[in-house]
């Protein structure tokens, strides 16, 4: 299924063009005369065009000169160009990328785009392009020149795309020809990060100026957002956080209306068991009574090597519901999952523009936001909740967190159910919606979805997330909502998870026979936890001591596991510390040394103490930080990225922070402006309007200019 050919560095082997003579240099020039770039006193682009291309090569050409690396290694991942750059280790992820995007499909796909949408892309393009050829020192890893296309490689904003659910272990040993490397032992306590974000609406009858607010929190990778505004002659006018490479807002607002994606539990992606017929004239699979033949295609990988380049063929199998990803049981395991670039591109750019709930639910017909919920937020007084917006109908008799038989028909996916199918909320009478990555049953209180409404494959969701139960804390029965409350509430230091577990803890040291050396031992770290509010802060002992036992707990339960672990964090404190009793401010750190996209870390280095801790433990403000090789301190890389609050009446006013700041460059007086602010939920001022920006105003310039 593979062969490996090597090929000299001078020849090349990407299916990537390079640039071209100046043939686009007259295009570049159109939209640089109707573009005005105005940088902020914190380095933002306010990016201002005679017409929405203008605007879409102006905030590509400022992403590119902000960070071109993110910009670039997004679609070495998007397209599948990972290896070329980085070495054959990358062959399978870029092999996984290319089962599901083709450049040749891509291409057809652009042809077949509407022409206001065809003048987006080429002006993402050519941003990016003219950025390139007017700074001749940058040096591309592999992308030399963009093309149009390329933007519907990464039409969605989400920090992954659905297919990164296919195991690149399995796809290695399915289409090399591996044993498949053994996955974490029965028991593992390996622990990952909780994904997902935090979005908020509060209603004008629950705040004190009466308007609704919107609180946007995505939980992601940090630096892995933009912050921009776009505006344009022809109604375009948007600010928010976009992903690196991409011409949309993802989380923000216009001048009316403001939407916040949170990471949904459906599950919409599906498994098939595919039954393998192989003949003589090729390889065939069983549907009903039929014996299909599997599509198959050759999909060629380039990799980076010490002396030049060389490449990896694969044939690759597709039945109709997907790609072949592994093997399992003597069945080939295809999977299917949402596959509409263009709509999806389309979907993500107007609602940007969407300035009522009528328009906004007009782009949500388009049904190919799959991975996302939605919170939404309008001047009108509108708030809603949209669950993900692409479910498909199936037959509820199977389960479908499992394989299912491809051969049988009654496995197919039907119509792709309607927003008002899904779990839905619009204006509930609480005055409040909230979701983060939990489930939606508690999304609006009493007058959330009722679960039993939905069949069971709308959301995997088993109970309630401990940011779930913040939330349930912090926001009913509260009727003066203004935008400084509302990140105040965002910014709420319970520990909701610790104060269900240190009860038991407590209770397990006083049932402790006094002759247990540990009873002694632990004495002076229980009456500390006993007598713990349960809320974080950078000089709080308790939180050190009851993350670093929660963190060692794992799946124990036990007593004599409780202890032990108290007993271990205690000793792990005082030998990295000096003390056990270490304030948490002086372990969670945030630190940004380089532009590096994998930072590195170094207790020698200077660093901010942050108060906040990982979502693990119900802190809505999330901060997912750990130790590193060399390093004692923990060091924050993912969470809180961008955040903001917004509230829409006459005229929008927001805050906002981003982590660390807007630059990904060291030298830049914006690569760290903002890492105060951040560690502290200390949110800047918005200047939405260019009248706010009077006085704020650090470079007025058009592109290249």
């Amino acid at each position: 299924m593979k062969k490996l050919v090597l090929i000299l560095a001078a020849a090349g082997v990407s299916w990537l063009p390079q640039t071209p003579a100046n043939q686009d240099a007259a295009a570049w020039e159109a939209h640089v005369q109707n573009v005005t770039i105005i940088r902020d006193d914190w380095g933002i682009a306010h990016v201002y065009g005679k017409t929405d291309a203008d605007a879409v090569f102006g905030v590509m050409y400022a992403q590119a000169e902000d960070d071109f690396n993110r910009v670039e290694t997004n679609y070495l991942d998007a397209i599948g160009l990972r290896a070329e750059a980085d070495g054959e280790t990358e062959v399978y992820r870029d092999l996984r990328v290319r089962l599901f995007v083709d450049p040749d499909d891509m291409k057809a796909q652009y042809q077949k785009a509407p022409q206001w949408l065809k003048a987006l892309m080429n002006a993402y393009a050519d941003g990016l392009n003219y950025y390139l050829s007017t700074h001749p020192t940058v040096a591309p890893r592999v992308i030399k020149h963009f093309e149009p296309w390329m933007a519907l490689s990464f039409s969605d904003g989400s920090i992954g795309p659905d297919f990164e659910r296919v195991n690149l272990n399995q796809l290695e040993a399915f289409y090399g020809k591996k044993p498949a490397t053994a996955g974490p032992p029965v028991g593992n306590v390996d622990y990952t990060e909780p994904t997902g974000s935090n979005g908020i609406a509060i209603a004008p009858s629950n705040t004190t100026a009466h308007h609704a607010l919107l609180f946007i929190n995505p939980h992601t990778s940090f630096f892995f957002r933009s912050e921009a505004q776009m505006v344009s002659d022809e109604g375009l006018n948007a600010y928010g956080a976009l992903t690196w490479g991409q011409f949309f807002i993802y989380q923000g607002f216009n001048d009316r209306a403001g939407w916040m994606h949170t990471s949904s539990g459906v599950d919409n992606i599906d498994e098939y068991l595919e039954t393998v017929v192989k003949k003589n004239d090729g390889v065939y699979y069983k549907y009903g009574t039929e014996e299909r033949p599997m599509k198959t295609r050759t999909i060629t990988v380039p990799y980076k090597t010490a002396t030049g380049t060389a490449q990896k063929d694969f044939t690759v199998y597709y039945t109709h519901h997907g790609p072949i990803v592994r093997e399992a049981n003597g069945k080939w395991v295809s999977i299917r999952l949402m596959q509409e670039p263009l709509k999806a591109l389309i979907q993500s750019y107007t609602r940007i523009k969407a300035r009522n709930y009528k328009a906004f639910l007009d782009t949500m017909a388009l049904h190919t936001n799959s991975s996302n919920n939605t919170i939404y937020a309008d001047a009108d007084g509108t708030i809603a909740y949209f669950h993900s917006n692409f479910i498909p109908k199936r037959d509820a008799r199977f389960d479908w967190t499992k394989p299912v038989d491809g051969s049988d028909p009654a496995t197919e996916w039907k119509d792709v159910m309607s927003v008002d199918e899904t779990p839905h909320l619009l204006n509930p009478a609480n005055g409040w919606i909230y979701n983060s990555n939990n489930w939606p049953w508690s999304a609006a209180g009493p007058n959330s979805p009722k679960q039993a409404d939905y069949p069971a494959y709308v959301d995997r969701g088993t109970e309630e997330s401990p940011r779930g139960k913040h939330a349930l804390r912090v926001l009913p029965n509260k009727r003066d909502f203004a935008l400084e409350s509302l990140v105040a509430a965002a910014y709420d230091s319970y520990l909701p998870w610790f104060a269900e577990q240190i009860p038991a803890l407590v209770k397990a040291w006083a049932a402790m026979p006094a002759g247990n050396p540990l009873k002694e031992k632990l004495s002076d770290q229980i009456a500390l936890l006993r007598a713990w509010d349960f809320r974080w802060g950078v000089t709080s002992v308790p939180t050190s001591l009851a993350v670093y036992w929660g963190e060692g707990l794992g799946r124990g339960t036990g007593d004599d596991a409780m202890l032990r672990a108290l007993s271990a964090a205690s000793d792990k404190l005082a030998a990295d510390f000096g003390t056990w009793k270490t304030p948490w401010g002086d372990i969670n750190r945030f630190q940004r040394l380089t532009g590096d996209i994998v930072q590195p870390f170094n207790d020698a280095g200077p660093s901010l103490p942050v108060g906040f801790t990982s979502s693990r433990w119900g802190s809505l403000a999330s901060f997912g930080a750990r130790t590193y090789k060399g390093t004692k301190k923990m060091y924050g890389t993912t969470g809180n990225s961008f955040v903001a609050v917004v509230e829409f009446g006459d005229r929008v006013r927001a805050r906002a922070v981003s982590a660390g700041g807007e630059s990904g460059d060291p030298k830049s007086p914006h690569f760290n402006d903002q890492a105060a602010r951040y560690s502290t939920g200390n949110l800047r001022d918005v200047y939405f309007y260019r009248s706010q920006l009077e006085g704020h105003i650090e470079r007025q310039y058009h592109p290249g200019r």
